[in-house]
């Protein structure tokens, strides 16, 4: 049974898609059967992928609206990996699902029917608490909150937290943060060092041990459409993306230790 995990956060430019992508991949390469799905109308993690993203249908839209199974609309990337794209049209589908039923647990169901096919199925949630995104946290067991080391950051993190208690309270109680990334991370910022002392003070466990650094090669592998790992192995982006998909294959098998302190019930920002 797959381990549904939404990589989000309210606050844009922080890593999520990179995260998406790059997590998928060096999952897929550590032969785990993985699904992204695309809940971008962005369609970036789409592209990073290596699809024309304008020419991909049908997509996640089709998907949630119940034009199209699940299993008709994903596709194999050249990356080992299968994808449920989106694009533009996914715009559309906060006015459309508003007369649906059910309308916060369309992904949910949809994920169902293929959930058993999967090691782990990540979604790419978009920078905004919309019906998208509330979509992608129901679907999901957890959640992983890449985010920068910066100020900022720490208060978009404490209204991240208040939504995810709202969400777990009233349409999906088994949800909890998987884990806190930092990402574009610059070690010789103090202020970036602080927060993340910060961090591990405050959540603990839940932190991720893997930091993911800026890196160019990270920056230039989305317009390759490629992972990092199959643009530049060697770069220090694809060695820590490698890294975090150890440690994930470490939590799920519960081998982190990491017990419920810093769930969602239990967060204090």
């Amino acid at each position: 049974m797959a381990s549904i995990l939404a990589v989000t956060n309210q606050k844009g430019g922080v890593g999520k898609t990179t995260t998406a992508v790059n997590l998928a991949a060096c999952l897929a390469e550590m032969g785990q059967r993985v699904l992204l799905v695309d809940l971008d109308p962005q369609g970036n993690a789409t592209t990073g992928c290596g699809i024309v993203k304008r020419e991909a249908m049908p997509t996640v839209y089709q998907v949630l609206i119940g034009r199209s199974t699940l299993a008709d609309t994903r596709l194999t990337t050249d990356f080992g990996f299968d994808l449920l794209p989106a694009n533009r049209e996914l715009a559309g589908a906060e006015i459309d699902l508003i007369d649906l039923g059910q309308r916060e647990y369309r992904l949910r169901e949809a994920l169902s029917d293929i959930r058993g096919a999967y090691h782990f199925i990540l979604m790419d949630c978009p920078p905004a608490l919309n019906m998208l995104t509330v979509n992608g946290l129901v679907a999901a067991d957890r959640v992983m909150i890449p985010m920068q080391c910066e100020y900022y950051a720490l208060e978009g993190l404490t209204d991240l937290v208040a939504t995810l208690k709202k969400v777990r309270a009233h349409l999906n109680p088994v949800l909890e943060i998987e884990g806190l990334l930092r990402t574009m991370f610059d070690p010789r910022s103090t202020l970036t060092q602080q927060v993340s002392r910060d961090l591990e003070g405050h959540f603990g466990a839940k932190v991720y041990r893997t930091i993911i650094p800026r890196n160019v090669r990270l920056a230039e592998a989305p317009s390759y459409g490629k992972p990092v790992i199959a643009f530049d192995r060697s770069s220090k982006g694809a060695q820590a993306y490698l890294a975090l998909a150890h440690e994930t294959l470490e939590r799920r098998q519960g081998k982190q230790g990491a017990g419920r302190d810093g769930t969602i019930a239990g967060a204090r920002a």
